[in-house]
């Protein structure tokens, strides 16, 4: 690689006048004579002047803070933070003053890829407001100019999860495909290839980088010698390489994601017939033991109730001490007692049942009643809690719950059919299952409502 546009081929080891053979041998140059870009320039004349003897197959590697600047899009300074706002569909993480947001464009940048490099003073660029339209634009009007068959690449500095350190990728392409499958194909030890998919458009922007440089001056490269990924066709562009939301693992930040699991969590009532998986459950309950809790207590039990049969005989035996009670108790009719105990279906249907139980071991003893019960509170508290990160660990897991209140109608009958200890205080029963739809929207509650200032 050589910074010099030169036919020599200096620094690359190939002859003058030679050609290195498709794929196995890459000359790579930034191109001088560029001038300054403004708004409204020809970004494609100002290339093609820069670049006489470019070819078929070349591949054009050009960063996005010219394309930026040649389509005005270009704001005050003392704007940026409006501009990021303006850019930004979703905040990713933030830490301090810097934020990861999903731009507009589909892509988790830093500032919404809002830059202040490179840039007159006083000035901030942003993204080109389509860098794949931006490609084929380009690449057409160099075909106009030159009648070359060449590939476009936009290219934008990242930063990436795992790595420190910055790199060139493609935010916008034409005429290549920006990934290469290599599923299905049999490397030299005879293995099959199952996971592999290549970024080749980002493979060639960190190439270009390297001679392009950060101050250089310098923002165009060519990359010659691999005219077999130029297409025809301007093709997708890079949204192939946008993972989306939904498939991203890592979509959220450490305090986003907390928060998103609290407020997304979602009580559900219906479940598909697929198995819950024990493993995942048992996650769950390691997570509701970091609950806090008083004197240093571990006031938290959790029943797992994975038998079809046990549940059954634990829900007939609460049907009817619930039945008993609405009919001898409150004199309900049989209509009325019908239709209040359909709510314990959702139960029924479950594929799997948790029942967390309070234990008081290690509570102080008091000599007066209002003590007695502020006591037995602080560990209804704890239990609280430990509830509270079961469900949001269950609901990362994928797993729908629903926080049923009936086994603390009939503690003894629970303690009964469950063969607990008499100490032992069910605290209701959580429904597990794969959600069978997704729960509902939740409206947003303003958290001024049930605020109080002293």
């Amino acid at each position: 690689m050589t910074g010099e546009a030169s036919e020599t081929g200096a620094g690359t080891g190939i002859a003058s006048g030679a050609e290195p053979e498709p794929g196995t041998e890459l000359r790579v140059w930034a191109v001088d004579g560029l001038p300054e870009v403004a708004p409204g320039d020809d970004l494609g004349e100002l290339t093609a002047r820069a670049l006489p003897d470019l070819r078929d197959g070349d591949i054009l590697l050009v960063t996005s803070k010219i394309v930026s600047k040649a389509e005005g899009r270009i704001v005050r300074a003392d704007d940026r933070e409006a501009a990021i706002d303006a850019e930004t569909v979703r905040v990713v993480a933030r830490r301090g003053r810097t934020r990861i947001v999903e731009n507009r464009q589909g892509m988790v940048m830093a500032a919404a890829g809002v830059d202040a490099s490179n840039t007159p003073s006083g000035t901030v660029l942003l993204l080109p407001e389509d860098p794949d339209a931006s490609a084929r634009a380009l690449r057409k009007r160099l075909h106009e100019l030159t009648g070359r068959r060449i590939a476009v690449v936009v290219t934008d500095t990242f930063g990436r999860p795992w790595r420190n350190g910055l790199t060139d990728v493609a935010i916008g392409a034409a005429g290549i495909d920006v990934l290469e499958d290599h599923r299905g194909r049999v490397d030299p030890h005879g293995n099959e290839l199952a996971m592999t998919v290549t970024a080749t458009a980002d493979e060639l922007a960190a190439a270009a980088d390297l001679v392009k440089g950060k101050t250089s001056g310098r923002p165009v490269a060519v990359l010659r010698g691999l005219g077999r990924l130029v297409t025809e066709q301007d093709g997708a562009g890079v949204r192939p390489m946008i993972r989306s939301a939904a498939e991203d693992m890592f979509r959220l930040g450490t305090s986003e994601a907390v928060r998103e699991a609290v407020t997304g969590r979602r009580t559900v009532r219906t479940f598909t017939a697929e198995a819950v998986d024990g493993a995942a459950v048992r996650r769950a309950v390691a997570a509701a033991v970091t609950a806090p809790a008083p004197h240093h207590t571990t006031p938290w039990r959790f029943v797992l109730v994975e038998s079809a049969e046990t549940r059954t005989r634990l829900l007939d035996a609460m049907l009817t001490a619930w039945n008993r009670d609405l009919r001898e108790l409150d004199g309900w009719s049989e209509d009325r007692v019908a239709t209040r105990v359909r709510r314990g279906d959702v139960l029924r249907n479950a594929p799997y049942l948790v029942v967390p139980c309070l234990v008081m071991d290690g509570s102080h003893d008091y000599p007066d009643p209002g003590r007695t019960a502020a006591e037995r509170e602080m560990f209804v508290v704890a239990m609280g809690a430990a509830v509270q990160n079961l469900l949001v660990t269950l609901s990362g897991e994928g797993l729908g719950t629903a926080w049923v209140s009936s086994t603390m109608f009939c503690r003894g009958v629970v303690r009964e059919v469950l063969e607990l200890p008499q100490g032992w205080d069910p605290m209701g029963a959580v429904a597990v299952g794969h959600p069978a739809a997704a729960a509902p929207e939740r409206g947003a509650r303003d958290p001024e409502a049930f605020l109080v200032t002293r």
